[in-house]
């Protein structure tokens, strides 16, 4: 286990969604890098035993709770809850987040007989949707592109990904471009401000049709920086 960078260290990262595949799979890494780690379910008693079983899996500092009072543990909160229960969810937790960094890695994806493409929000984007939610809290775009399936593979010792961080406050796209590269092999990479964060969570969709295409679990790389 590599040292924290010290804008991480003493800081807890609470997963709301941290039950579903993307939700755990960040828990886990996480945990393994050393941060302890709180995860949030709509069930705690669900949230409980997944932490159970993380905290077995990496033997770091994993709890479970409800949404809410994970979201009041964390220093840093990260939703990666379904696209259809985003905005309700944040909604309820103005003050759980107020003065905190939300990473949103929701994609807004519909699925049909030709496969996943992108759904239209009105605010633009899943992060500019959390962002006009919660005024008070500063909003970060991150983890769109990653594996799930990579990221929960106990014999996956790295993540050969980059991480497309979007946001408007430069303190707080750092602080979470240093979160990225806790995981092995991933290096968090500025993608610009949160109104350009519609293009990142829409080309999920895009790498879903590559993974059926060729049987992968694909991520990207930025050259030449």
């Amino acid at each position: 286990m590599s040292a924290l960078p010290e804008s991480l260290v003493g800081t807890t990262v609470a997963v709301l969604g941290g039950t579903g595949p993307q939700g755990r799979g960040l828990a886990r890494r996480f945990a393994a890098a050393g941060l302890p780690v709180v995860i949030g379910s709509r069930s705690q008693e669900r949230a409980q035993s997944t932490a159970a079983t993380l905290a077995e899996a990496t033997g770091g500092d994993v709890t479970g709770a409800e949404n809410e009072e994970a979201a009041s543990a964390g220093d840093i909160v990260v939703a990666a809850v379904p696209w259809e229960g985003h905005g309700e969810l944040l909604a309820g937790l103005t003050v759980q987040l107020a003065g905190k960094v939300l990473v949103d890695c929701v994609n807004p994806l519909g699925f049909d007989k030709q496969g996943a493409y992108a759904l239209p929000v009105e605010e633009g984007s899943a992060a500019q949707q959390a962002q006009a939610l919660l005024p008070d809290s500063t909003v970060v775009g991150a983890f769109h592109n990653v594996s799930a399936v990579t990221l929960e593979d106990p014999e996956a010792e790295t993540v050969d990904t980059d991480v497309l961080v979007l946001g408007d406050v430069r303190e707080a796209t750092d602080l979470v471009q240093d979160l990225a590269g806790v995981i092995p092999g991933v290096r968090g990479v500025f993608g610009g401000r949160l109104r350009n964060a519609h293009q990142v969570e829409a080309l999920t969709a895009n790498l879903i049709s590559v993974n059926r295409r060729y049987r992968a679990h694909a991520g990207i790389r930025i050259t030449d920086i």
